[in-house]
């Protein structure tokens, strides 16, 4: 596959890293916390789940990794990946969200925009392209990803679609 490599960026966040590792300890705290005064009720579980929860948020989105190849555009978010393969692009632009979407957390995410369902791989700091899909991936229309360099991005996407 990296024969075909076009092009290839790591995405990564202190600020997002810095949020889910926080989270992580307090929550681990809060549940050491309730453990060492032997209650073992409701929210000491909810503690541990949390903590397990943002201890997996931690690992797994410190880094998305954008690749496009001959074939497709793949993003990696830890275990996570997802494949548009360049004959399903419909669209391809700079990500232009409602504000009130804006701020929707880091990531992956589903929701809805201007009523298509939308995948987003999402660092809150960096600007997002968005692929509109000519046929759904599962529910998603569309697919928007973080990115440090988006015009550049944009014209590699350019330069594959005008092959088809």
């Amino acid at each position: 596959m990296t024969d075909n490599l076009i092009y290839s960026e790591r995405v990564s966040s202190n600020k997002t890293e810095a949020l889910f590792v926080t989270l992580t300890l307090i929550f681990f705290g809060l549940f050491i916390r309730r453990v060492n005064a032997n209650k073992r009720a409701f929210l000491t579980g909810t503690f541990f789940f949390l903590f397990i929860f943002f201890f997996f948020c931690s690992v797994n989105y410190r880094t998305l990794i954008i690749r496009l190849t001959a074939e497709s555009l793949m993003l990696t978010f830890g275990i996570f990946t997802w494949r548009v393969p360049w004959t399903n692009v419909a669209e391809y632009r700079p990500d232009e969200l409602p504000f009130l979407l804006k701020f929707g957390g880091a990531g992956i995410h589903f929701m809805m925009v201007r009523k298509r369902y939308r995948v987003l791989f999402n660092f809150l700091e960096y600007p997002r392209v968005t692929i509109a899909l000519k046929r759904k991936a599962g529910l998603a229309q569309d697919v928007s990803f973080s990115t440090r360099q988006p015009e550049v991005i944009l014209r590699h996407i350019e330069e594959r679609m005008s092959t088809f």
